[in-house]
């Protein structure tokens, strides 16, 4: 194998790779990026066994073939190196020379027999825009579970429909939940899969380098696929049932009030600053007066402020994780938000009003104050 290639070309490539490489994998070849030389193109693969990326760019291929090259120091030399033409070739013992201009590396690669064999891109089912995929991933993906045990909760689930799509996301203490509305052409059946979080987070980071092109999404009996032009993203799905989230979501929470994004985060961020490190616990009072936002800690003291908002109905008291909200806050589009309660051992429900083509529903369980 033997090919030359643009340092950016190459780079921007590399830079996709390294969310998915496996860091501390007891095996080694999962710590190499498998690069193939074919035709006029650089296809560059990496794998951790559960989610996987294939992506290429253009080269001059001198002599066809393949290697590994291990994934992290080639990304770093890649960077300090200058712009210009990079040159590669194998050399025997799988080792890998790299030259640019009067600077010469080598790095210690693997058997290319040894790199992991990834399954093939079905059918794609539907077409799904970038911007509307990756949107409805941030307004979800901070509300899953970090639990390894809560093994469905692990990830989000993703509903697709002929005329909408929609994804839901919780860790038993809140839940995120987007609908958006969207003809899928040439899709008339409803599909339900559970996206891993590690899986979420490259597809987001993928969707927002294609700007405004279509992913094609596609599965087969244990894996999704996502193809975004020559990027290929492949991730095991995850198995089990996702709880029936539409139990969850408030039907009665009568006591309303509007409460403009900023101000709102800009507020609770204060406030949160005294409250127990441990708990975040802020406690919302709803009168008359408006919206107060208290907070008290023996360690740090107490905080104390009032949003002045018109509120009719009877007073409230309730607490809240207030990072469970700013993680809202800052997902959320500007503009107004309602917040709505029902009594004080019921959760509440936040929606931003500004956006009526995105049904975004934020549900929160109440803490103890």
């Amino acid at each position: 194998m033997e090919f030359s290639v643009k340092r950016s070309d190459l780079l921007d490539e590399l830079n996709l790779t390294q969310g998915v490489v496996e860091r501390k994998s007891t095996i080694p070849i999962l710590s190499n990026l498998l690069v193939e030389a074919k035709g006029s193109r650089l296809t560059i693969t990496a794998t951790d066994l559960e989610l996987s990326i294939r992506t290429s760019c253009e080269a001059k291929i001198k002599k066809e073939g393949a290697g590994t090259i291990p994934a992290k120091k080639l990304f770093e030399l890649m960077r300090l190196l200058p712009e210009g033409e990079i040159k590669f070739k194998l050399l025997d013992n799988h080792w890998v020379q790299v030259t640019a201009d009067r600077k010469t590396y080598k790095l210690v690669g693997m058997s290319k027999d040894n790199f992991p064999a990834l399954p093939a891109f079905p059918h794609a089912l539907v077409k799904i825009p970038a911007k509307l995929l990756a949107d409805v991933i941030a307004k979800t993906t901070f509300a899953i579970s970090l639990e390894e045990s809560r093994y469905t909760l692990n990830g989000a689930l993703l509903v697709l429909k002929p005329n909408s799509i929609t994804m839901v996301a919780t860790d038993g203490h809140r839940l995120a939940m987007v609908e958006k509305d969207h003809k899928f052409e040439g899709f008339s059946t409803e599909t339900r899969v559970l996206v891993p979080k590690k899986a979420m987070t490259e597809v987001q980071r993928l969707a927002a380098e294609s700007g405004d092109e279509s992913v094609e999404f596609a599965q087969d009996e244990s894996h999704l696929f996502f193809q975004f032009g020559g990027r290929l993203l492949t991730s095991r799905k995850l198995t089990g049932q996702f709880p029936n989230y539409e139990a969850v979501l408030p039907r009665d929470a009568n006591k309303t009030v509007a409460l403009e994004r900023v101000e709102l985060q800009e507020a609770l961020r204060r406030v949160s600053q005294l409250a127990d490190q441990r708990s975040h616990a802020v406690k919302f009072m709803l009168s008359k007066e408006g919206l107060e936002l208290s907070a008290s800690s023996p360690e740090y003291g107490e905080a104390k402020e009032v949003i002045e908002k018109e509120f009719k109905g009877e007073t409230i008291s309730i607490g809240f994780n207030a990072q469970y909200l700013l993680d809202f806050l800052a997902a959320a589009a500007d503009g107004p938000i309602s917040f709505e309660l029902k009594d004080e051992q019921s959760a509440g429900q936040l929606r931003p009003l500004a956006d009526e083509s995105t049904r975004y529903r934020y549900v929160v369980m109440p803490m103890r104050i």
